[in-house]
């Protein structure tokens, strides 16, 4: 249903007034990102550059997972200097519309291509959505930008795509990307630190676990209701259960849930046990207050360090 909607509106767009998906006036070049982590390393490299308009396709608050684009979304990526998408499940609707897209005039980015991938069936979680019978595809997880080290990865190739548009802010768009890689180095060393020094090396996460590069990097293990890119939000009694008592077992002091998340699973397991609830977030958006304010990545992830801080000690 969602690939038949997505053909729709490419038919659409022909009829559709193209004047109306311009770029801003006063920018030469414009840069589309899917999600908020490919905006956020967009805006860090480009910061201070007049003539660069990045946007955001994804609603802020909005449920990347079920985004759907509408003709206008498509007309503006087709009329960008730069599209910038993820490239995993949540992404299978640009699929649809890359044959529609100039090469010569917008440059495409999959990001997933940056980074070393981890299989989906490495997710070791509770519970499991039915398997395709006809599904061969390795499927990947998609929430690459959780490891900082790879949020690193993809600025450093990122930048360099950046300065081909517009070389004459070349040595700029260096020097913002170093900057912003030098906050994450920084990052990466105190949740290094903080593992090392830890009581434990586990989390209990009552939600969905878009976390896995997170984990790898740093050699967390995990239990968690469901996959990333899952689109159940409740659990059956038996996986609760199952939370419960690995916490009760393993003496957790913290069960976390993810942004954007309705907390029914963590709030169930904080009454059975009395483990704290807190939010680790992964990211993948951020409420429109939060936009509004220009929250980044980096002020993401040092929230971040103090909530891994009190759930492994």
């Amino acid at each position: 249903m969602r690939k038949f909607l997505t053909v729709l509106l490419i038919l659409a767009v022909p009829f559709l007034v193209v004047g109306c998906g311009n770029k801003k006036s006063n920018s030469k070049y414009t840069i589309i990102a899917s999600n908020f982590p490919c905006y956020d390393f967009a805006r860090a490299v480009t910061k201070d550059i007049d003539d660069v308009d990045v946007q955001m396709l994804l609603t802020p608050g909005g449920e990347m997972h079920d985004f759907e684009p509408t003709p206008q979304d498509i007309i503006n990526i087709k009329n960008s200097d730069i599209f910038i998408y993820v490239g995993g499940e949540s992404d299978s609707w640009i699929e649809d519309i890359l044959n529609d897209i100039d090469p010569s005039k917008t440059k495409i980015i999959k990001i997933m291509d940056y980074v070393d991938l981890i299989d989906e069936e490495e997710l070791d979680v509770l519970e499991d959505e039915e398997e395709h019978e006809d599904e061969e595809e390795e499927e990947y997880d998609e929430h690459i930008w959780t490891s900082p080290v790879n949020a690193i990865k993809i600025i450093s190739r990122l930048k360099e795509e950046i300065k081909e548009m517009d070389k004459d802010n070349s040595d700029k768009y260096e020097e913002n990307a170093n900057i912003y890689i030098s906050e994450l180095e920084s990052i990466d060393k105190e949740f290094r630190e903080i593992v090392s020094s830890a009581k434990r090396k586990e989390i209990v996460v009552g939600d969905r676990f878009p976390f896995i590069y997170f984990a790898k990097e740093y050699g967390l293990s995990y239990t968690a209701a469901f996959k990333g890119c899952s689109d159940q939000s409740e659990a059956s009694a038996k996986t609760i259960s199952a939370l419960v008592d690995k916490v009760k077992k393993d003496n957790i002091p913290v069960v976390i849930k993810i942004e954007l998340s309705n907390g029914n699973i963590a709030n169930t397991i904080n009454e059975e046990t009395g483990a704290k609830v807190l939010e680790f977030n992964s990211a993948h958006n951020i409420s429109q207050k939060e936009f509004d304010k220009g929250t980044t990545y980096v002020d993401i992830m040092k929230k971040n360090i103090e909530v891994i801080k009190e759930a492994l000690n």
